[in-house]
């Protein structure tokens, strides 16, 4: 056959499945993406339209409409953290109390550091003891350097080592213009979500002993940025550098340095932040169309904590966000 007559075929056969395509859409068969939130295990989360509720700082579990999910009860523990210690900022509610459950699930005891929601630390605690294992409280402000210290001292008072450092303790406020961020403010974010931080791995540094892990919570706006949170993008893609700085600097202390970079998750930090019309459709714009419930979440840092699983990494960054890729 000549090249005329290849070509002549090869466009007779791409105007056919035009035509056949074309055919479809004037019929109106062509699929029309579901906008129903995406479900992908047994257990259904909840999706938009949600709650439209407004909190007071720092936000209060105990006052959400639909309480976030943190329980996992397909979750089944197997001693991957049997005989730890953990430490969890902001562990009082949302994320922070998931991770406190699973630790708890897995044989791990829990010390929560939290600023001041004692209903929602206590709550934590009840359902830290009632998977077996025990919950050390202690209120107070990860910004100071000296607190931290003192919360560090108190756990091991109690408990005589320390395994594993979650930094979960956040502060987020919205902002439309950088014009509206004063110097006061920009300080009181940085010293909550980066400074808390250094303050408590500094201060369990001289107690990890190798196979200790430090996890991080970052954020999906450490990734991408939020041209309404510019502080709060600021300081999580901070600590993400943090947290592949310190990973290298521990790693032949046998110490392992990683961090999760959540998208939208249902708890009490957004309600506190969001207007109730923009909470309402929280989550909406994931590739799921649904935020994350805690629960969703908490698995990853038991991943992160448990040499079984993750003894081979460290430094990373881990995105789990409900869209595809990062």
């Amino acid at each position: 056959m000549s090249n005329e007559n290849k070509d002549q075929t090869t466009g007779n056969l791409q105007r056919a499945v035009q035509q056949e395509q074309d055919g479809r859409d004037a019929a109106g068969t062509a699929r029309r993406e579901s906008k129903q939130p995406v479900q992908t295990a047994g257990r259904s989360q909840p999706g938009t339209p949600l709650p439209a509720q407004h909190l007071d700082k720092p936000g209060s579990e105990a006052q959400m409409q639909l309480k976030p999910r943190f329980l996992a009860p397909d979750y089944c523990g197997s001693g991957k953290l049997a005989g730890m210690v953990a430490v969890i900022t902001g562990g009082d509610s949302g994320i922070g109390r998931a991770v406190a459950v699973l630790y708890a699930r897995e044989g791990a005891d829990v010390a929560i550091i939290y600023l001041n929601e004692h209903a929602d630390a206590n709550e934590t605690r009840r359902y830290v003891e009632a998977e077996g294992q025990s919950c050390l409280l202690i209120p107070g402000d990860v910004r100071e350097p000296g607190f931290c210290q003192q919360a560090v001292s108190q756990v091991m008072d109690r408990f005589s080592h320390i395994d594993v450092l979650v930094n979960n303790a956040a502060f987020q406020e919205h902002a439309a213009s950088l014009l509206d961020l004063s110097e006061e403010r920009f300080d009181l974010t940085m010293k909550t979500n980066v400074y808390g931080y250094f303050h408590m791995a500094k201060a369990v540094l001289p107690h990890l002993q190798r196979g200790a892990a430090i996890i991080n919570t970052g954020s999906v706006t450490g990734l991408h940025g939020s041209k309404h949170l510019l502080d709060y993008s600021t300081t999580k893609g901070a600590i993400h550098a943090f947290t592949m700085a310190l990973a290298g600097n521990l790693l032949d202390k046998g110490i392992r340095v990683n961090a999760i970079a959540p998208g939208p998750v249902w708890t009490p930090l957004n309600p506190a932040d969001k207007t109730p019309e923009e909470i309402a459709q929280f989550g909406a714009d994931t590739d799921m169309r649904r935020p994350a419930q805690p629960e969703e979440l908490s698995p990853a840092y038991v991943f992160l904590a448990a040499p079984a699983c993750s003894s081979y990494i460290t430094g990373i960054v881990l995105p789990v966000t409900g869209s595809v890729g990062a």
